[in-house]
């Protein structure tokens, strides 16, 4: 069975610990998140809220199952050692042990710092937002700490600069991240392309993984930089494909930077030193992110107490899932963010194995989602088993009305295979029993989509 999400399905009201799962916040290609509120009096250093960020270990091979493990060892290594103002806090790491879910059994969960939202939001409500120089500064700060420390974030990017009420920033979502060792450190072989440097759009990945330099992070900083200042990408193209392109011929020189005329004069020299097409250059012109730091802080005008923006409720929406690199395109690499959302009201519930709901993909466009993943292209058949098929479970029963479909448990038996096979006669497709990619198609794309 193949596949990339790793959403952990969890019901409201599961008790973690002192913790009591409330509203789902996010999930991404390697986590899901949920609210919490403390179920318990216990330690009184305690917030009566956090979030939730459940890694799975349930039905899973052995490899998806190291790879998590891997995963989840280099958030709870940086968090447990790492204490620093711009760092989201964690305030404890679980496992579950309920044989009864093996969904969930065994996941580490990570209880952290609740946030109010992330910079991705802020940039959604406004692509230019007037505060951008202050945040900028505060994740500059945040880097300075995190390198100072000796380690390389590996994948920054809004979604990951989080925000908590007031405004102040926390860098999260250090499931990329290294400690060096020497000048290099070894990450995953994942990142967001759009926020990559050229050298690592296509690594060389060894046994111990890539070979990263905090110089990834400094090219990092200096897109995100012009994308918030400007609300646009500092290479040329309408996609993320086009854009990586780009990168690779700039890093050959037969492309140039298209900084923004937007982009003010005090930041220009900055973003382009960050942006210097090899590590070589980059570092010869940003050293370190003390020194970038210290220019950060001289064109934001040193007024980091600028007024920052706050964050008003959306409506529920699943996030759509960010391309992966080439090299990693199977496993994807969305990283999880959340932010904090009162109660939703019932219309604006998040989607629900008994309640279907509209979200969108990037790649295959609007379909429903029970809750459980985002996956459009996994196969499995008979014998499997997971959070995928409870999935397919939901759509076929309250989404399709097969009722046959047996009992909603992600266990792919003879029941359930059966109700499959009569949704493909029905639309036309082979009734070969299997759900794969057209199937899913059809599953998820009802009339009303």
């Amino acid at each position: 069975m193949t596949g990339r999400s790793y959403a952990v399905p969890v019901p409201k009201g599961y008790r973690v610990g002192s913790w009591e799962v409330r509203e789902p916040l996010a999930s991404g290609a390697f986590a899901t998140v949920y609210a919490a509120r403390l179920a318990k009096e216990g330690d009184p250093q305690l917030p009566a809220r956090a979030a939730l960020k459940f890694l799975p270990t349930g039905t899973r091979t052995p490899r998806q199952l190291r790879h998590l493990r891997e995963l989840a060892e280099r958030e709870v290594e940086l968090l447990g050692r790492l204490r620093a103002p711009r760092l989201i806090r964690m305030y404890d790491t679980l496992t579950v042990d309920d044989p009864d879910h093996p969904e969930l059994d065994g996941a580490t969960v990570l209880v952290l710092e609740l946030a109010e939202g992330s910079l991705g939001d802020v940039l959604e409500l406004d692509p230019t937002p007037e505060s951008a120089p202050a945040l900028l500064t505060q994740i500059c700060e945040g880097l300075h700490q995190l390198h100072h420390a000796g380690w390389v974030h590996g994948d920054l990017k809004p979604a990951n600069v989080l925000l908590l009420e007031g405004g102040s920033v926390r860098l999260a979502d250090f499931n990329m991240a290294a400690e060096l060792e020497g000048t290099h450190a070894y990450a995953p072989a994942f990142a967001t392309p759009d926020y990559t440097p050229p050298e690592l759009l296509w690594p060389e990945v060894d046994e111990r993984g890539t070979r990263i330099r905090q110089t990834a992070d400094v090219w990092a900083f200096g897109v995100l930089a012009h994308v918030a200042l400007t609300g646009s990408f500092p290479l040329p193209g309408g996609s993320t494909e086009a854009r990586t392109d780009a990168a690779t011929r700039y890093a050959r020189g037969t492309e140039e930077l298209r900084l923004s005329p937007e982009l003010p004069d005090a930041w220009r020299e900055i973003v382009r030193d960050c942006l210097a097409p090899t590590h070589t250059a980059r570092l010869a012109r940003v050293p370190d992110t003390e020194a970038l730091l210290r220019r950060v802080e001289e064109a934001a005008g040193a007024s980091p107490s600028a007024r920052l923006p706050r964050l008003r409720p959306r409506r529920w929406r699943r996030r759509v899932l960010v391309a992966a690199l080439a090299v990693a395109v199977v496993l994807g690499a969305t990283a999880v963010t959340y932010a904090l959302r009162g109660e939703p009201p019932a219309a604006a519930a998040p989607p629900s194995c008994e309640k279907p709901a509209v979200y969108e993909d990037e790649e295959f466009g609007r379909g429903y989602t029970a809750g459980q993943s985002d996956s459009w292209d996994f196969t499995i058949k008979r014998g499997d088993g997971g959070s995928q098929f409870r999935e397919a479970q939901c759509l076929l029963r309250h989404l399709h009305g097969i009722a046959e479909v047996g009992e909603i448990d992600g266990d792919f038996g003879p029941l359930t295979q059966g109700a499959v096979v009569t949704f493909q006669k029905r639309e036309g497709l082979e009734a070969d029993g299997v759900v794969g990619a057209r199937t899913w198609s059809a599953l998820r794309k009802a009339d009303e989509v």
